[in-house]
């Protein structure tokens, strides 16, 4: 099976990509991936077939005025650009990254079958649930489900406009108002982080989380046997700034080790933290909780690894994920972020069992998913 994988430069969207990429190829596939610039050489040092596609930053849109309509519009443009690449590549199948939305049109373009990758949770809207993003549990009771048909009746109008925008961009690129969606799609989760809902779409599956180890580099730990705090703040443009900082003043004092995980190291940093790049799968192993900014990706990691987290949210998607975790049991919710506020979640994560073990259930969820290359396999064969 030949399959394009299109994915936005985002960590948080392309490390998905890149691990099914992987998948593809450990299972005998032919995978090719279209992504930011950045990631290019480092998925052909993985023996992925791998070029670049312009267009796919959400960072370039977020000074626009109607961010919706920015979207739908460069989604259009990469749609356009993206199809003759698509005709040349021949692929069986396309899998878009959720935010890629030009590629989904593409697919469609070329008449080829295409596949949603969410690197995340499934986020569509339900009937039964709270809006995504609240950060809410569904409403028990009269007034909880009363809550939640409120907040949905708000958020509609929004859910309306984009569609309205959406239909507006397929027909200027020759499609219809409509789309039929995809032929499947993978919901690369922990089931312990999914919300069960009557209206589960047919065609979704959870396959758990797709990681991949982007640094090849080793982060060594200050040395000793006090407990080990990761911090690793968000990749995305939303997140919550000056994390790192405030946290390593948190735990100043408090008798532990911090390795800050980041694309450079800083300087001037006490002796008993470290910072810069680093396998983060290998720091995991040894630490004791993570401090991070609430990034699906970065959350799977620590959970497979059964380490307990304390999230400090931006923006996006992060307050939504960081009260899963929390209504899990897997960690606490920082915000706003204060220095007291951190040290507090830190000394409570690290001196309450109850955290790892909830840690350790989420990661034995992991065992209830399935294979996203059969699932490939199994859509294509009929959508065929």
């Amino acid at each position: 099976m030949r399959v394009v994988v299109v994915s936005g430069g985002d960590p948080g969207h392309v490390v998905p990509a890149v691990a099914l990429c992987l998948r593809f190829l450990a299972a005998g596939d032919t995978p090719f991936l279209l992504t930011g610039e950045r990631w290019v050489a480092a998925a052909a040092g993985e023996g992925i077939a791998a070029s670049r596609v312009d267009g796919l930053a959400l960072r370039d849109l977020e000074d626009c005025a109607d961010l919706g309509g920015a979207l739908h519009d460069q989604a259009a443009e990469l749609a356009m650009a993206l199809v003759s690449r698509l005709r040349e590549l021949t692929p069986d199948l396309v899998v878009c990254d959720v935010l890629a939305l030009g590629g989904s049109m593409a697919a469609e373009l070329a008449g080829v079958p295409w596949v949603q990758l969410s690197p995340h949770p499934l986020y569509e809207p339900s009937r039964w649930l709270p809006p995504m993003g609240s950060g809410l549990a569904p409403g028990l009771g009269v007034r909880g489900r009363v809550r939640d048909a409120v907040l949905r009746a708000m958020t509609a109008r929004s859910i309306r406009q984009g569609e309205r925008q959406r239909a507006v961009v397929r027909h200027r690129i020759g499609l219809p108002a409509r789309d039929r969606g995809p032929v499947a799609r993978l919901v690369a989760t922990l089931p312990a982080l999914e919300v069960p809902r009557p209206d589960w779409p047919s065609n979704a599956h959870v396959v758990g989380p797709l990681l991949w180890e982007a640094s090849r580099e080793a982060l060594i730990p200050p040395p000793g046997s006090a407990p080990l705090v990761m911090i690793a703040p968000s990749t995305a443009w939303t997140g919550s700034a000056g994390m790192a900082e405030m946290t390593l003043e948190a735990l100043r004092d408090k008798g532990v080790r911090a390795v800050v995980s980041t694309f450079a190291p800083a300087p001037g940093l006490p002796a008993w933290a470290r910072s810069g790049p680093g396998a983060q799968d290998a720091l995991l192993r040894e630490a004791s909780v993570l401090v991070c900014g609430g990034g699906h990706g970065m959350l799977v990691k620590a959970l497979r690894a059964a380490v307990p987290v304390v999230v400090v949210p931006g923006g996006g998607d992060q307050w939504e994920m960081a009260n899963r975790v929390a209504r899990q049991g897997s960690g606490v919710v920082v915000r706003p972020s204060t220095v007291e506020g951190l040290r507090d979640a830190v000394t409570r994560v690290l001196g309450d069992p109850a955290f790892a073990a909830a840690a350790a259930r989420a990661a034995a969820s992991v065992t209830d998913v399935r294979d996203p290359v059969e699932v490939c396999r199994t859509a294509l064969s009929l959508a065929r």
